[in-house]
């Protein structure tokens, strides 16, 4: 969580808070997902969190592939813009937020695959037809997209 989440929360406790994230969706060359499985909650989603003050929205979500994952992105391709009633979520520990998620694709990158300490608990690359079904529920619209722009594009 970022310290400007963490300073805020300090003052209004669990109330909700609107967070802005920035998140990538890296695509391996046959096309797979990257999903991590997050340790918060155990539930599967893509890389990503909060922009700090002042911080570049695609340097956060560079910064947070690289924390998460071990990954370095090497461009960053605006996938949309996600916000709303399904994106309010409430963490494990009462936290609440409204989050508006700023998604990105990668397609080209570098690194090797590394879970982050106790957020990540496992990293692995799916198939659109084969998600696991247990998915962070914030995610669930974005992945919803990627999967129809998968299957337009193949369906060509």
């Amino acid at each position: 969580m970022s310290s400007y989440i963490m300073d805020l929360r300090k003052i209004v406790g669990h109330r909700p808070l609107l967070q802005v994230g920035a998140s990538v969706i890296v695509e391996d060359e046959q096309g797979r997902i990257l999903l991590q499985l997050r340790s918060d909650n155990h539930l599967w989603g893509y890389a990503g969190g909060s922009v700090e003050l002042d911080e570049v929205v695609e340097d956060a979500a560079k910064r947070e592939l690289r924390e998460e994952t071990g990954l370095i992105a090497e461009s960053l391709t605006l996938f949309g813009i996600f916000s709303g009633k399904d994106t309010h979520y409430i963490y494990p520990n009462g936290d609440e937020v409204s989050n508006i998620d700023i998604v990105f694709l990668c397609k080209q990158y570098s690194g090797t695959l590394t879970c982050q300490e106790g957020e990540v608990e496992r990293l692995q690359f799916f198939h659109y037809d084969d998600l696991p079904k247990n998915i962070f529920a914030p995610l669930r619209r974005p992945l919803s997209k990627w999967i129809e722009e998968k299957r337009r594009a193949n369906a060509q």
